[in-house]
């Protein structure tokens, strides 16, 4: 069984407009934000063997986050994960390392909304709020097996639920 915590980018700051999208880093709600939600996996005992994040700023500075506050020693940080599509972001977990059997990805919407409701679940997600967290788990022992629709949705949290 493999288990993934699917986390979108905290909140990003838009204050300085000749920064290109991929460089915007996280506004002050999104550094408040993203050690809550790590605090709270923590409070879970989720221990991730690794993480997998897109090359945005925004979604690295959230990565830190959840690495410093999880003890995560393991990270693969990709471009192509940048705005991907929930058929990207599945190709890319099928290429993550078989003995990682709990995983952090962090990445964008719409990409995470599409994935979210991609996934075997009992009620359809509207939006995947920033810094929400959408927690699947799939019935395989590789990798290279996952396929989102064998996969099943089974809690998603945010930040408003914490406060």
């Amino acid at each position: 069984m493999k288990t993934i915590y699917f986390v979108r980018h905290a909140k990003s700051s838009w204050d300085d407009h000749s920064l290109a999208d991929h460089d915007r880093p996280l506004n002050d709600r999104g550094k408040r934000d993203a050690p809550v939600m790590a605090r709270r996996l923590l409070g879970m005992d989720v221990v991730p063997d690794g993480l997998l994040s897109s090359s945005a700023k925004r979604t690295r500075q959230t990565a830190k986050y959840f690495k410093d506050v999880l003890s995560v020693d393991n990270a693969i940080y990709l471009r192509r994960l940048y705005h991907a599509d929930a058929a990207t972001i599945a190709q890319n977990l099928r290429m993550l390392p078989p003995e990682w059997d709990t995983v952090l990805a962090f990445g964008h919407n719409p990409g995470y909304t599409e994935l979210a409701n991609r996934l075997a679940h009992d009620e359809y997600i509207d939006n995947v709020p920033t810094c929400g967290i959408v927690v699947a788990r799939a019935p395989i022992d590789d990798w290279t097996d996952f396929r989102l629709a064998e996969a099943r949705r089974v809690a998603f949290y945010y930040p408003k639920q914490t406060k």
